[in-house]
């Protein structure tokens, strides 16, 4: 386990466009691995490179939803749908017209929220470590983290595009 500094707002690299990535070397592939225990140590749902300050065009994503459990329930708590990507190279395909409305935070924007305005769908293409391109289409919170952590690459934080941004105790949501 390789934990990251994650990069806060005001540090430059978070404004700067990320490259693309041409070859998928073993430190591309530690990049993803620190990334995860990273995210997943500051209780994040996305990553981009970016926020642990190298400039490539890398993100994770995991907006698996933790099954509740029901204590009057007798019924075992069913197993959730793993919803885990690594992005490479990530490209956006097509976004939905409708828009939805919603607050949002990030890991590089410690103690604040904002609301954002942004396409209901979003249609991505993308390579995964082993080199192959793939397509996601994602609504709701997956079109939420792949926008956001499509605008780490490009080196927009939601601050850029909020109709308004509040402080808050913990905002630990990216």
């Amino acid at each position: 386990m390789a934990l990251r500094k994650v990069i806060v707002k005001g540090d430059p690299l978070l404004r700067r466009k990320s490259r693309e990535i041409n070859e998928i070397t073993d430190r591309i592939r530690q990049l993803a691995e620190d990334m995860w225990d990273t995210m997943y140590e500051a209780n994040g749902v996305g990553l981009a490179a970016p926020q642990v300050g190298v400039l490539r065009r890398i993100a994770v994503i995991d907006v698996t939803e933790q099954p509740v459990e029901d204590e009057e329930s007798e019924e075992p708590v069913p197993e959730p749908e793993i919803i885990k990507y690594v992005f490479i190279n990530p490209e956006i395909i097509e976004v939905s017209e409708e828009k939805v409305t919603t607050k949002e935070g990030c890991l590089s924007v410690p103690g604040f929220v904002g609301v954002v305005e942004r396409p209901a769908r979003v249609k991505v293409r993308a390579m995964d470590l082993d080199g192959r391109y793939f397509e996601v289409e994602g609504e709701g919170m997956l079109a939420k983290a792949l926008l956001h952590e499509m605008d780490h690459l490009n080196g927009v934080l939601y601050t850029d595009i909020a109709e308004s941004v509040e402080e808050v105790e913990s905002a630990a949501e990216d």
